[in-house]
């Protein structure tokens, strides 16, 4: 970790601090798949915490003298408020609504001799530097398709074909359901993979024109392999050799080469036929070209909209409670190191991290086993040289530890002990187990409380998405049968929008009682809406193939399973209960 290494060769290892917990974080918050869609995943939530530790460095100046007991819990609370509703509205707002409030708790309770305005600059270097190594260094898996900085995305291109390929080997038996899930899955990485920032509003090389082309041959594929599986019929072997040639010849960047042709016997192999002529045609000849991956994204006022929305204030009400009662029980205990517990409250209460409890027993375990390691190594050596070699290690760790919350926790536990030392602040490996169980009983109790109104807002909000989504798709089909794009694009936001909202309703279900609530009504309504947009992409293949209208088996489905929403979405409303 260059920047912490060239503080402490300047002899100030405090200023190393803030820079090292700016790369933890981008370890953190990275996760496999494109550069460039790293560049959001980890700079703007950078840009957060650097507000943050700006923010928190300035809190305790803030009321009376001698009041910061009273004060900052409810200063940090308010900030919660307002992290927590950030955090609602996806996934990089999530790690932008955490790191803002953490790096407020340790900005506000760490105490370092730096200014705070320096402090959030060295934040931004250490994250930066993260960013730049991720960026510049080749991957793992290098490939000889073309630029290394494209792996990510020529991995996740290729998994979508690959994907196909399982979806159209599982037809017409049990594992369809899953195959299918598991091709909406591929499909949003590589829509995230290819859709990262960029200088230019269209793809600025050869290179990656040809892996938007190649994503964009994939979707008629999708939908193609959707329509066959919901004929629920078993398939030739043979029909899968198609994608998964496509999906070699883009890890390989190689040519596709001729593709066994399936028997033009129906409209779903029809169209199967056809959308690998397609792409072969893309793969051999085209130079590429750009890809609209997506219906646009939500401007401000939305994103405000959302997340001071139900569900965002329901989240931001639970972070506040967590990050204020558990700050003015740190500061009512006196603790040297009261900023360790709310900074583990806020962690703890992110669902993205699993069910509450599973998080919560894994945050114990993990930092029971990480004070432990922790106190075992600087017991045997000291100064700040492999305090500094502690923290590389952790570093090199976390994106491997990210993989369970316990291993992400010991290997973060190890790396902030060794932090506080370079700090300056005395050895405390027990005082933070103390403190991070006592935060663990917070989390659980606040998390359990019951809140005004109704709950499971964002389970409400998700469902309430996918619905709207899939009757925008099942209009468009039935109104526009021949606008393949722009049904390509209403049929990626119905699929992702119900995968949201299927991860949503099964994190809810897996909760204990007083925070699950019931769930069979959504899941009737979940059921519903899978078999209504896979009903949706069957129709849409058959009239675009005949160009007619519905035969009378597919508009009786369409019927049906509209009915079954419908009712099913009422009596969820009805029931007043909610995951």
């Amino acid at each position: 970790m260059l920047p912490l290494l060239l503080a402490v060769a300047a002899d100030r290892p405090t200023a190393g601090v803030p820079a090292a917990l700016g790369a933890m974080f981008a370890g953190i918050n990275d996760r496999p798949g494109g550069r460039r869609s790293s560049v959001s995943r980890v700079g703007v939530p950078a840009l957060a915490g650097a507000a943050g530790l700006l923010t928190g460095s300035l809190l305790p100046a803030a009321g009376p003298p001698g009041a910061a007991m009273f004060v900052l819990p409810v200063l940090l609370g308010v900030l919660g408020l307002l992290a927590g509703a950030l955090s609602s509205t996806g996934p990089v707002a999530s790690a932008c609504g955490t790191q803002l409030l953490v790096a407020a708790v340790i900005g506000a309770g760490m105490p370092l001799p730096e200014p705070g305005g320096e402090r959030a600059l060295l934040f931004l270097a250490g994250a930066g530097w993260a960013l730049f190594l991720r960026l510049v260094l080749p991957s793992r898996r290098r490939t000889s398709g073309g630029p290394y900085r494209y792996d990510g995305e020529r991995e996740a291109v290729a998994s979508v074909y690959a994907a196909v390929a399982g979806l159209l080997r599982a037809a017409g038996g049990t594992r369809a359901p899953a195959r299918r899930a598991a091709l909406t899955a591929a499909l949003d990485q590589a829509q995230d993979a290819l859709s990262g920032p960029r200088l230019r509003r269209y793809a600025s090389s050869a290179a990656e024109r040809r892996l938007h082309a190649q994503y964009a041959a994939a979707l008629p594929l999708a939908e193609a392999a959707t329509a066959l599986a919901w004929a629920d019929e078993p398939l030739p072997g043979r029909v899968a050799e198609g994608p998964l040639r496509l999906a070699h010849a883009v890890r390989t960047g190689s040519a596709c080469g001729p593709l066994p042709a399936p028997v033009r016997s129906d409209a779903g192999l029809r169209a199967l036929d056809d959308a690998l002529l397609a792409a072969a045609e893309a793969f051999d000849h085209r130079p590429g070209q750009s890809l609209r991956t997506a219906r646009g994204r939500p401007g401000l006022l939305a994103l405000l909209r959302r997340a001071f929305g139900p569900a965002g204030r329901e989240y931001g009400l639970r972070v506040a409670l967590c990050c204020g009662v558990s700050a003015a029980v740190a500061l009512g205990l006196d603790h040297e190191h009261w900023y360790w517990m709310p900074a583990t409250a806020v962690f703890l209460v992110k669902p993205d991290l699993g069910p509450l409890v599973s998080r919560v027993l894994s945050r114990a375990a993990g930092t029971v086993v990480g004070a432990a390691v922790f106190a075992g190594f600087f017991a045997l050596v000291a100064g700040p040289l492999p305090m500094v070699v502690a923290v590389v290690l952790c570093g090199a760790l976390i994106p491997v530890a990210t993989r369970h919350f316990a291993a992400q926790t010991a290997v973060v536990t190890v790396l902030v002990l060794s932090l506080v030392l370079l700090a300056g602040e005395p050895q405390a490996a027990w005082g933070r187990v103390v403190e991070s169980l006592t935060a663990c009983a917070i989390v659980l109790l606040v998390g359990h409380l019951p809140l005004p109104g109704q709950r499971g807002n964002r389970v409400r909000d998700a469902v309430d998405t996918a619905v709207a989504a899939a009757h925008r798709y099942l209009r468009h089909v039935l109104a526009h049968p021949q606008d393949g794009a722009g049904r390509g694009v209403l049929r990626r936001d119905a699929y992702r929008s119900l995968a949201v909202a299927r991860s949503a309703l099964d994190l809810s279900a897996a909760e204990l009682p007083p925070v699950a609530g019931r769930t069979d009504e959504f899941e009737e309504v979940a059921g519903a809406l899978e078999r209504l947009v896979d009903t949706t992409t069957a129709c849409a293949v058959h009239l675009h193939d005949h160009s007619a209208a519905l035969p009378p088996s597919h508009a009786e489905r369409i019927a049906e399973h509209l009915a079954a929403l419908d009712a099913a979405h009422r009596a969820s409303a009805r029931s007043g209960v909610l995951v």
